[in-house]
């Protein structure tokens, strides 16, 4: 897509192309040339299908002190209150810097509009072209790195493994064996709801990043905890469209096969709660009335309906539905991963050299459980902060060697066996029996030719594990045999080289475990 790079310093290789990927390429940049690697066109992946917004603390009367307070409910006791403190406060400041490189955030009258979403207190979620947010912002990042020579962009290009070298990440191998020198190599790889038969990511989020940063030997944490967002367009194969959070912070009622609004009696933000308590509930619903729960917004405006989910409204459309006329067919789907690649405040993984940004990447900041929109939040602020500590090229205080392993590709059409085998066995509700038969499955899958599928296995067995392990609900992992939260289990687990370790909370005492 650009030129070249003009001398022959080993670029910083970046391995994704979303909000988190592009948005620390540009500010990256003035260190030397950089290097996007996407097994996809640039403006595909998560970021665009973002229709919830942006949270940070700008509107009038709102604080950073409630945005952190709101994400640590949410997050169910295993936020690390470090890494939440430090997206909410510099959350502004990224904000800031999205508008100067051209994003416009609807406004009225010169200000900004701020809507309201779940287990927010406030309104302060910032949207741009209404529902169609991360599209406006993929394409503005995406036009400036078009325009910036010291970056090359290789599309529909898979990175199959990490190079190690001395104990730090020194590249990466591509599929058709090629390797790519890096002085740093950054994973903005997105999400993994394509581990799962329900979800509303994209086809390419297939826990990429996450297989990667294992097989080089760097810790992962919060597998267990996935996000299923309650309102996902009941019709089709997986993506599945989003009904995004907004709708319902706009005032659309759900409502059961008999037009009750059955949220009333189960938590004092109905609609607008927590959204595990909301997707299992509607889950729970459809399997007692034998239907779909609806969405309904036919006591809104019409036209302010429309206005404000044009993308929402063309989705349904398309099935012959009107968003503000119709009763609208909802179903939970898998959304969002908290867990990923365990990395500190600066977005470093336990590998020297090897970065994460973005859905890929934990930083504790969601805890069991993400508070809706603070997920173009992280990416933005912690791409932000990894290209200024790449700058410093800051060392991980840990002697860790790392290690990079082969994977073991599988046929491609596992693909449908794994996803199905999770959403049964780790979907909405877990227990033991499911479990283990999700696991089992996973363990016993024939050889093949599909690196893609390799990666979704090897994720889900880890995730299927730290489920097994974690003998409690909490946030997104719930547990019918274990219904009630135990403080027993208030600690993470993380993995390395396949094995289970049980980590304090807060980020300043898993670097002084790691370092030990």
């Amino acid at each position: 897509m650009n030129s070249s790079f003009a001398d022959s310093t080993p670029p910083l290789v970046v391995v994704g192309s979303g909000l988190a990927g592009l948005f620390l390429a540009l500010h990256a940049v003035e260190q030397g040339p950089v290097l996007i690697i996407t097994k996809t066109a640039l403006l595909d992946g998560s970021t665009r299908h973002a229709q919830g917004g942006l949270a940070a603390a700008l509107a009038e009367g709102d604080t950073v002190a409630s945005h952190v307070t709101d994400t640590l409910v949410a997050g169910a006791g295993l936020c690390d209150i470090d890494a939440v403190e430090t997206i909410c406060a510099e959350g502004p400041r990224r904000v800031r810097e999205l508008m100067d490189f051209g994003v416009n955030f609807d406004t009225t009258d010169g200000a900004l509009q701020f809507g309201r979403e779940g287990a927010h207190s406030v309104n302060r979620v910032i949207h741009a072209g209404g529902d169609a947010t991360g599209a406006h912002i993929i394409d503005v990042l995406a036009a400036r790195v078009a325009g910036e020579p010291r970056i090359t962009v290789r599309e529909h290009t898979r990175v199959v493994d990490i190079c190690v070298e001395h104990g730090r990440a020194a590249g990466v191998f591509l599929e058709d064996g090629e390797r790519v020198e890096a002085r740093a190599v950054v994973l903005a790889t997105g999400g993994s709801g394509h581990l799962f038969a329900r979800t509303t990511n994209p086809v390419g989020a297939t826990a990429d990043g996450s297989a990667l940063a294992h097989r080089a030997g760097a810790m992962l944490t919060d597998l267990e905890f996935v996000q299923f967002h309650p309102t996902a367009l009941a019709f089709g194969a997986s993506p599945l469209a989003l009904v995004s959070e907004a709708v319902r912070g706009e005032g659309a009622y759900l409502r059961d096969a008999h037009g009750r609004r059955f949220m009333l009696d189960l938590h004092p933000q109905a609609e607008l709660g927590p959204r595990d308590v909301v997707a299992r509930a509607i889950a729970r619903q459809a399997a007692i009335d034998g239907v779909d729960v609806t969405l309904d917004l036919r006591h809104l405006d019409r036209d302010g309906v429309l206005n404000h989910f044009p993308t929402v409204a063309a989705a349904c459309r398309v099935h012959g539905l009107d968003l503000a006329t119709d009763p609208i067919p909802v179903t939970p789907a898998v959304h969002y991963a908290m867990g990923g690649v365990f990395t500190d405040s600066s977005g470093r993984t336990t590998v020297p050299d090897l970065w994460a940004v973005g859905e890929c990447a934990s930083t504790g900041a969601h805890g069991a459980n993400r508070l809706a929109s603070n997920s173009l939040l992280e990416a933005a602020v912690m791409a932000g902060r990894a290209a200024e500590h790449l700058a410093n090229q800051d060392g991980w205080p840990t002697d860790n060697p790392g290690h990079t392993t082969a994977p073991r590709r599988l046929h491609a059409d596992t693909r449908a066996v794994v996803q199905q085998a999770n959403w049964d066995g780790a979907g909405v509700e877990r227990d033991a029996d499911s479990l283990g038969s999700a696991l089992h499955t996973l363990s016993d899958l024939p050889s093949g030719d599909s690196i893609e599928c390799a990666n979704l296995a090897e994720v889900g067995q880890l995730m299927v594990r730290a489920a097994i392990l974690r003998e409690e609900s909490r946030g997104g992992h719930y547990r019918s045999d274990f219904p009630d939260t135990d403080d027993a289990f208030l600690h993470r687990i993380a993995w390395v080289n396949g094995e289970p370790i049980e980590l304090p909370i807060t980020r300043t005492h898993i670097l002084e475990r790691v370092a030990r």
